[in-house]
């Protein structure tokens, strides 16, 4: 296979990095690239360890003289968020990443390309390689499904775990040493649905081009969760015009903001021009209102080919007649206002911290299947009272409109420790390669910290990792040179490490 990143590979990080892609590892498909970091363990003559949960933890003996130094841990989870654009065919249980190199970063064809956290992984396995590097006792920690609850994290068995000065290398903008998180929960929701037979004109509604992304480190970056928008275009519509909803969809991962979101319609052909010139109109006032923060955002009708509706010059004829199965009177009036009426998006900001938001929650996914809308929300807060209230809302919301919600995933918050011998060593190996201080800074995302941090709370934690933008999206891109100074950051740390 021809080696993209061999004309930029530094100290072999872009070299396993690009191993690492070119395996299956959507979250859920973890034994491929599990496998494969057992066999470089053994091809390594390194002790390992691979749990239940496809986890793998493989050490490395100190070099001598660093035995009695407390050992250091490299952690990062080995799976990825799996998006691709819809023009795109793409089968991420099958086929690796199709690696590109534009304008000084890395980016995939298509695709999310898997640097979160591929290139933590990566780091971890140059440094492992590395024989030239003076280290007290090595433990790479690499986990599965981070990205859909941090099943991996929780399912480790912490006494396999023996060093002091743990390194998370799950962040993505260099020069912030991470020092606490937020907690988090995931919670599905489903409401019953009605439907009964209609007939009329038949097509698709949709939202498309938000810039979508994390639902922790960009929720607060004043982007627009698709779904929201497309069930207000259809809640207002509703006040002027009768019409049958047949489906509706958007999002796919609790943890992405959705960039799109799809209605299927049907409507009488008495009511066709009259819907059809509300939705435009309504649609042109919310792009009006965001023209700032999503300055790509379109809407769109499209007939039963997927045909583009030109409202210049209209043709309503390629628009199919047909019978189909619709939701009843009710339960589309109770769809519309549950989607108006859920909690979304940044519930509170910090009070200590300007910046940061302190609680959130994103509406990930959300779908009708023949007889329930069904939705997949996250949930973050640093603080566990105020996670647990957000979710209480969620429950009384559905439950009051005859629903459930249900917890699926919980993780703690990592708290900030006011003491920290590892803090300060980064810091002083960072104002010797940079000339000036990193930014200390807690995150309004997930980290495995906190469930680590839960289950050994004699650790000494950091998290930080190199420059990357649109993580979880089709734009994700790693800087390249921020990536190899990152790397010798990790490695001047290690070194540094004497007590």
């Amino acid at each position: 296979m021809e080696r993209i990143l061999e004309s930029i590979d530094y100290k072999n990080i872009f070299k396993y990095f690009e191993e690492i892609s070119n395996i299956p590892r959507g979250s859920g498909y973890n034994k491929k690239i599990s496998d494969y970091l057992v066999r470089f363990a053994i091809d390594k003559g390194l002790d390992f360890k691979q749990d239940e949960a496809l986890n793998v933890i493989i050490y490395k003996p100190a070099t001598a003289g660093l035995e009695n130094v407390p050992g250091v841990i490299l952690q990062g989870h080995m799976d990825m968020v799996c998006e691709k654009d819809s023009d795109i065919e793409h089968d991420f249980e099958n086929e690796g990443i199709e690696l590109l190199i534009e304008d000084g970063y890395i980016t995939a064809n298509g695709t999310t390309l898997g640097a979160d956290n591929g290139i933590g992984v990566a780091y971890a396995l140059a440094i492992l390689d590395d024989d030239n590097l003076r280290h007290p006792n090595l433990e790479v920690v690499i986990t599965t499904d981070e990205e859909v609850g941090m099943d991996g994290a929780i399912a480790l068995d912490a006494s396999l775990i023996k060093g002091k000065y743990f390194i998370n290398l799950d962040s993505e903008d260099e020069g912030t040493i991470l020092s606490s998180c937020a907690g988090g929960l995931t919670t599905d929701c489903s409401m019953p649905i009605n439907r009964e037979k209609k007939s009329g004109i038949v097509f698709n509604i949709e939202v498309k081009g938000l810039k979508g992304g994390h639902s922790g480190t960009e929720i607060g970056n004043e982007g627009q969760n698709a779904t929201i928008l497309l069930s207000r275009v259809l809640y207002t519509i509703k006040q002027y015009v009768d019409y049958d909803l047949i489906d509706m969809y958007g999002g796919q991962k609790d943890n992405v903001i959705p960039n799109m979101a799809k209605a299927k319609i049907c409507v009488t052909r008495e009511k066709l021009e009259e819907f059809i010139n509300n939705y435009f109109y309504i649609t042109e006032k919310i792009v009006e209102e965001h023209a700032i923060c999503e300055p790509n955002m379109e809407f769109l009708i499209t007939d039963f080919h997927d045909k583009v509706f030109n409202k210049a010059n209209p043709n309503k004829n390629n628009m199919a007649y047909s019978e189909e199965n619709v939701l009843d009177k009710e339960s589309l009036e109770k769809v519309l206002i549950c989607l108006q009426l859920v909690p979304n998006g940044v519930q509170v900001w910090s009070g200590s911290i300007e910046g940061l938001v302190e609680s959130s929650l994103n509406i990930g996914v959300m779908k009708l299947s023949n007889n329930e809308l069904i939705t997949s929300h996250s949930v973050r807060s640093s603080l566990n009272t105020y996670k647990f209230y957000i979710y209480e809302k969620l429950q009384m919301l559905f439950k009051t409109l005859g629903g459930k919600a249900i917890k699926r995933s919980e993780y703690p918050a990592w708290e900030y420790k006011e003491n920290s011998y590892l803090r300060e060593i980064c810091q002083n190996v960072y104002r010797n390669m940079y000339g000036r201080n990193a930014r200390i800074e807690a995150i309004h995302a997930g980290l495995e910290c906190g469930i680590l941090s839960g289950k050994l709370p004699h650790l000494d934690m950091v998290s930080f990792g190199p420059d990357m933008r649109d993580i979880h999206t089709t734009n994700e891109a790693l800087n390249i040179e921020s990536t190899k100074r990152v790397y010798d950051f990790v490695r001047n740390i290690i070194e540094s490490i004497e007590k």
